[in-house]
């Protein structure tokens, strides 16, 4: 038997294929921001301690608790239908042809850089181009030099290929890459923890590790040379997954909160002959809606602002003669 809920979602009464699976990090920050972000578009689920399963009490969906970095596969690989992780870990797992990035999310930022010690002579990416790297991004990293090796500039397009050509090492990390092209071969080696002290060690001559604040790189001597990649929270989807509906309506729940979070509601009555003028400050995402007054000569404007500008735009109100001015926080809303 099933009971019907908002949106068309049905819970069934057993746990089985009825269940969309999301996939969120088991620790640390994105996990915090991950269940604040499912609670605020309304799952409930009740998880038992030391369990990575958690059950919704209220829709057909199952959450489970990965390591970011494996997230990505499991839902490339069709066993999770959606999931949170970092961008970096969706660019390392080089399963774009069976994922699709849904949102970004607005946190968990970070870059992923190539980095080499503070005295190193280093200047350009290309000078590191047949030396030794260290990295728990292999697959990023190398089809990074690869590009650069082939004289190309790497975008994210280039990083998301396959890069078939890799030559396995043996000499003590767990599984390692190395670079074969024309032009010459990076070494690319792969560490699983504590990347930072390869260079001191006498292990690399560079790194390619995250950067959040840069504390850490630079207490440990390190400078950044360039950006491999730019990277955030984000949700993911498996392109064939056999919960499309739930994910659709999951997907723009979550965009809507965001949305949310981002604007604000701002309403002023304005003389009717200052409306073109204050339009311009007030868009609105599509537009402005305009309520008559019973004061012919007046109307009262409510629209959308970006939550960040707020006070500049009220400023602007006042002096175009707009008068009670009020801003509303939004809650949540679905943006299309």
């Amino acid at each position: 038997m099933a009971a019907t809920f908002g949106g068309n979602l049905t819970m069934m009464d057993s746990d089985d294929n009825s269940r969309l699976i999301i996939a969120v990090p088991k620790k640390g920050r994105l996990c915090e921001r991950a269940l604040h972000l499912i609670e605020s578009i309304d799952i409930k689920f009740f998880r038992k301690a030391r369990h990575d399963i958690a059950l919704s009490t209220n829709l057909p969906i199952k959450i489970v608790f990965q390591p970011a970095a494996d997230i990505p596969k499991f839902v490339g690989r069709g066993n999770v239908d959606i999931g949170i992780t970092g961008f970096d870990m969706v660019v390392e797992a080089g399963l774009d042809d069976h994922v699709d990035k849904v949102l970004d999310l607005g946190f968990g930022f970070c870059n992923l850089c190539v980095q080499v010690p503070e005295e190193s002579e280093v200047r350009d990416p290309r000078d590191l181009v047949g030396k030794r790297i260290v990295t728990s991004f292999p697959h990023s990293s190398s089809n990074y030099f690869r590009a650069l090796e082939n004289g190309e500039n790497p975008d994210s397009k280039s990083l998301l290929q396959n890069g078939n050509g890799s030559k396995p090492r043996t000499d003590g990390f767990s599984s390692p890459v190395a670079v074969q092209t024309s032009s010459g071969t990076t070494d690319i080696m792969y560490a699983s923890g504590s990347v930072e002290t390869a260079c001191a060690l006498g292990l690399a001559d560079g790194i390619v590790d995250l950067v959040e604040s840069g504390e850490t790189m630079k207490a440990m001597g390190l400078r950044k040379v360039s950006t491999v990649l730019s990277s955030q929270a984000v949700l993911i989807q498996n392109k064939k997954t056999s919960h499309p509906q739930t994910a659709h309506i999951i997907s723009q729940r979550i965009e809507g909160f965001l949305c949310a979070q981002r604007y604000l509601l701002c309403t002023y009555n304005l003389a009717r002959d200052k409306l073109p003028v204050a339009a311009k400050i007030t868009p609105g995402r599509t537009a402005p809606t305009i309520t008559p007054l019973d004061d012919q000569n007046y109307v009262s404007v409510s629209a959308m602002i970006e939550k960040k500008h707020s006070a500049g735009i009220m400023d602007e109100l006042s002096a175009t003669g707009a008068k009670d001015i009020l801003v509303f926080a939004i809650n949540n809303m679905r943006a299309r």
